[in-house]
């Protein structure tokens, strides 16, 4: 009696199951259901590759520097890795806008309905989204002529501040530049906010160091010993290289 109860209940799920599956939902899980999952995670998959390929070809570009400072670096290099990540952001973006336009049609979704409504939505965003048009447009020409990149120090005059903002770049995108000050502060600065930026660092640098002396020292030969340092630093076989004029 037992297992002839156990086999009806069996039968009974098994049918409602099935009557499920050939059901409108299940219809719609089989038919459109898929479709959307195998959608979604091709995009991941796709997305998570460009971002492979991004880092792949920022590892190789450091590679001619690997026995340097990670901070010195060719302009063309510089230029290089911004670029890429610029490409890398542009794609994945891209890959998003298909996969959404293609999930409404799956769905059926009629995207040409919402044309009129997008269109005063888009009037109505456009005057609130001309701040990041303005930061989107101005990257794009601070990576094209490149004004500086990655590893530059620079000076940047902000609209608004009363202060500069000065650092080393850490990245650039589209929409902000992010600084890292000599202090450890991180300045992220819209590129639409920046009125000027002076490169400190582009294609040669200069520092200023100050020596304190004593005040009854003889100048004459504090000035033979600099110059004797200047030239120690110029024959050394890792600073050398970085010396492009003889020590006066």
């Amino acid at each position: 009696m037992t297992a002839t109860n156990t086999t009806i209940r069996a039968l009974s799920v098994a049918q409602r199951w099935h009557d499920f599956w050939r059901g409108h939902i299940g219809e719609w899980i089989i038919t459109r259901g898929l479709r959307v999952v195998m959608l979604l995670i091709a995009a991941v998959l796709a997305a998570r590759f460009v971002s492979w390929v991004a880092q792949r070809v920022t590892r190789r570009l450091d590679l001619g520097f690997a026995e340097s400072d990670a901070l010195v670096r060719s302009e063309a290099t510089k230029h290089r890795q911004a670029v890429a990540s610029v490409i890398s952001w542009v794609s994945i973006v891209l890959i998003g806008i298909v996969v959404v336009m293609q999930i409404a049609d799956v769905l059926q979704f009629s995207v040409g309905g919402l044309v009129a409504p997008a269109t005063v939505v888009g009037a109505a965003l456009g005057f609130g989204a001309q701040q990041l048009v303005r930061d989107l447009l101005a990257g794009f020409f601070i990576i094209v002529e490149r004004q500086y990149g990655f590893g530059d120090l620079v000076k940047l005059t902000i609209m608004g501040s009363a202060t500069d903002a000065t650092g080393t770049v850490e990245n650039v995108t589209l929409r902000v530049t992010r600084l890292r000050s000599a202090d450890g502060e991180v300045f992220t600065v819209p590129n639409g906010q920046i009125v000027k930026s002076v490169n400190l660092s582009k294609d040669w640098a200069r520092a200023v160091v100050d020596i304190p002396v004593s005040t009854n020292a003889d100048l004459n030969r504090v000035n033979e010993v600099l110059h004797q340092e200047c030239e120690h630093a110029r024959d050394d076989a890792v600073l050398g290289s970085c010396c492009w004029i003889h020590p006066p």
